[in-house]
C-alpha cells in the first residue's frame, strides 16, 4: 500500500487546540486498499484534530454516496453513507493499536496516517444488505422485470370462471351446515 502524503498529519509543529482537515475520497483511494466493491465513490471527510499537552483526540465524520450493485436485482445505484467515529491518540513505549478507539504512538513520533482509520470507516458504514430503493417503493423499472411481466402467464381469468362453476348440490349442502 503506497501511503498518501494527503493523509499524514504532522502533529509535532502543530500549535495545542482544535485543527480541521477535509478529504475528498473516490475511488483512488480504495485502490491503495485493494478494496474493489464501489463501481465508484464521492464521500467527503471532515477530521477534527484536537491536540493536547499529553495526548491527541481526533473526531472523523464522513457523508457521501458510494456506487453499488443491489443485492436482490444486481442493478447499480448510489448508497447515500454518512458516519463517524472518534480516536484518542497517546503516547508509551511501543506502538499498539489493539483497541479500534485507543492508538498507542512510542515517544518521538512526529506524524500520524489517518488514511487506515478513513478506511475502516467508510467500509463499515456501508451495510451488509444493500437494496436499490427503487425496490423497496416499488418504482423500479429494469430491463429483466419488463421481459419477465411480459412473459408471465395470464391465468387469472380462468380461476375465477372455476369458481362460478360450483356445482348446486354442494350449496344445499353447505346450507344444511348452517340451518343448525
Amino acid at each position: 500500500m503506497s501511503k498518501s502524503k494527503e493523509f499524514l498529519i504532522p502533529f509535532i509543529g502543530l500549535k495545542l487546540g482544535k485543527h480541521h482537515f477535509e478529504y475528498q475520497i473516490n475511488n483512488t483511494f480504495f485502490k491503495d486498499f485493494d478494496y474493489e466493491e464501489f463501481q465508484s465513490s464521492d464521500i467527503k471527510v471532515n477530521l477534527v484534530f484536537d491536540k493536547k499537552s499529553n495526548m491527541l483526540e481526533l473526531e472523523f465524520k464522513h457523508k457521501g454516496t458510494v456506487n453499488v450493485p443491489c443485492d436482490l436485482t444486481g442493478e447499480d445505484f448510489d448508497l447515500p453513507i454518512k458516519g463517524k467515529m472518534k480516536l484518542i491518540v497517546r503516547f508509551g513505549d511501543e506502538f499498539n493499536n489493539d483497541n479500534e478507539e485507543l492508538l498507542i504512538l512510542p515517544h518521538g513520533e512526529h506524524e500520524l496516517d489517518v488514511s487506515q482509520y478513513i478506511y475502516e470507516m467508510i467500509a463499515l458504514s456501508v451495510p451488509q444488505k444493500r437494496i436499490h430503493p427503487g425496490v423497496k417503493d416499488g418504482t423500479l423499472q429494469t430491463e429483466a422485470l419488463t421481459k419477465l411481466n411480459e412473459l408471465s402467464v395470464k391465468e387469472q381469468k380462468e380461476e375465477s370462471n372455476k369458481e362460478e362453476d360450483i356445482d348446486p348440490r354442494w350449496e344445499k349442502l353447505k346450507k344444511l351446515l348452517t340451518d343448525k
